[in-house]
């Protein structure tokens, strides 16, 4: 049993596997690379990866849809490049807007090819798209796993090269999407001292210290 299958209850697990296989096959295709623990990697097959685990730890008895969702969410994500947009906060919202239904498109594809349902697979869009954010508890889940991959492993790269007022503004953007199960775990996280000031900098202005 594997940790995407973990306490999954799903009438078909095959499919299930099928689709979580599918999916890592085109993230594998990735021609962005991470090191991680000295091995070069695809970056989205990694990302992926990384949010599953994150939403499998907040929600241990994910359902089906929640999971398809978390390993698909950036499905290749690297073929619609933002220099490909104008340069604009115009441009990286249609950007994001196009990735989203991109996104969205791809895993649908993927869903029916190995057998599932045109339900399952609207459910599995709806997350992707953010439809239900964040009166569906499945959006929450996913929301939150996204903030929490953000703030682990992407935070501290990204704080190097924005300006502290911009970084504080987009962290209680995060902060007040996610849970209380999620912040408290975004607490536990280790951070260096600029995201560490960065981050009670951003509490304190909004009073969540």
């Amino acid at each position: 049993m594997t940790a995407e299958t973990n306490q999954l209850r799903s009438s078909n697990p095959r499919r299930f596997e099928a689709a979580i296989r599918r999916f890592d096959e085109e993230n594998s295709r990735d021609p962005n690379l991470e090191i991680i623990e000295g091995i070069a990697r695809p970056r989205e097959l990694v990302y992926a990866e990384r949010l599953t685990n994150w939403v499998l730890k907040l929600c241990p008895d994910a359902s089906e849809e929640l999971r398809l969702a978390a390993r698909c969410q950036h499905i290749c994500r690297w073929m619609i490049p933002r220099n490909s947009y104008e340069m604009t906060r115009v441009g990286y919202l249609k950007w994001r807007n196009d990735l989203k239904k991109f996104h969205a498109d791809r895993a649908a594809h993927i869903l029916c090819e190995v057998g599932y349902p045109e339900e399952t697979v609207a459910k599995v869009q709806a997350l992707n798209l953010k439809k239900n954010f964040p009166d569906d508890p499945n959006s929450r889940a996913l929301e939150d796993g996204l903030c929490l991959v953000f703030l682990e492993f992407q935070f501290a790269e990204l704080a190097a090269k924005t300006a502290s007022d911009k970084m504080v503004n987009a962290l209680q953007k995060s902060w007040k999407k996610m849970t209380p199960a999620a912040r408290e775990q975004a607490m536990k996280l280790n951070y260096g001292p600029r995201e560490q000031a960065l981050i009670e900098r951003a509490l304190e202005q909004t009073g969540q210290r």
